[in-house]
């Protein structure tokens, strides 16, 4: 009786079916067409003012870009139109500033001493921020994998001027202050440079060269026609 008891218990328990465990919900990750860039490089002047003495690390470039790219057929080639910003740094090694030294508010700019107008100045540099729009064009190896394909791009970017500033950090008597004084300072509001890279999926190696001198003609300091280029790395987030 025991016997037949514990027999009919073991075939209903075989029966049950086993709970099925639930799979843990993943989030879907956001499809967005196109890619975004991101170049970090150093400046450099052409023909720069004699007193426009740069410091290496100072003067340096951030970009952020969004990129959509256009495929030319099924070739391995496509046109890359975006917008993004371009965020510059010129750190003055001589603590100079860019200053409006004529009597009669002409918009003439020349590079002063900073201690013309504070006392121990410890850092100047002058900032250039820039909306623009890159059109480029690319070659990829594997078009159809980026993330692991030879990739070689040549384009132009348009940039207009929204900010710019002088940036002074100087101590007054027993305290450290930073001036920021915005204004135009003699620099070109409209500009237009070409710009090469080349490189392995997410990483490349760029270069950009301005066209349009950085300061307006007879308005920047000694009226110089200065260009200017940037060369560093970008990291392209697909």
């Amino acid at each position: 009786m025991v016997f037949s008891l514990f027999f009919i218990s073991f075939s209903l328990f075989s029966q049950e079916k086993p709970v099925a465990k639930e799979k843990p919900h993943k989030a879907a990750r956001p499809n967005i067409p196109g890619s975004f860039m991101i170049d970090f490089g150093f400046n450099r002047g052409i023909n720069s003012p004699a007193n426009f003495k740069q410091g290496f690390w100072g003067s340096r470039t951030l970009n952020t870009y969004y990129q959509y790219p256009l495929r030319m057929g099924k070739s391995k080639f496509s046109f890359n139109p975006g917008i993004g910003g371009s965020f510059e740094r010129w750190l003055f090694t001589n603590h100079y500033v860019v200053a409006d030294t004529t009597t009669a508010s002409q918009g003439e700019f020349s590079l002063v001493p900073g201690s013309t107008f504070f006392k121990g100045v410890k850092k100047s540099m002058l900032v250039t921020n820039y909306v623009e729009i890159p059109l480029e064009f690319r070659f990829d190896t594997a078009p159809e994998d980026v993330a692991r394909s030879f990739n070689v791009a040549f384009g132009g970017r348009i940039g207009y001027l929204f900010d710019s500033k002088m940036k002074v950090k100087y101590r007054d008597d027993s305290e450290t202050k930073i001036l920021k004084d915005k204004q135009n300072l003699g620099l070109t509001q409209f500009r237009f440079g070409v710009y090469t890279r080349i490189g392995v999926g997410a990483f490349n190696i760029f270069g950009f060269y301005n066209i349009t001198p950085l300061f307006e003609a007879g308005k920047g300091p000694d009226k110089t026609t200065m260009n200017n280029y940037t060369i560093g790395i970008s990291i392209n987030g697909f």
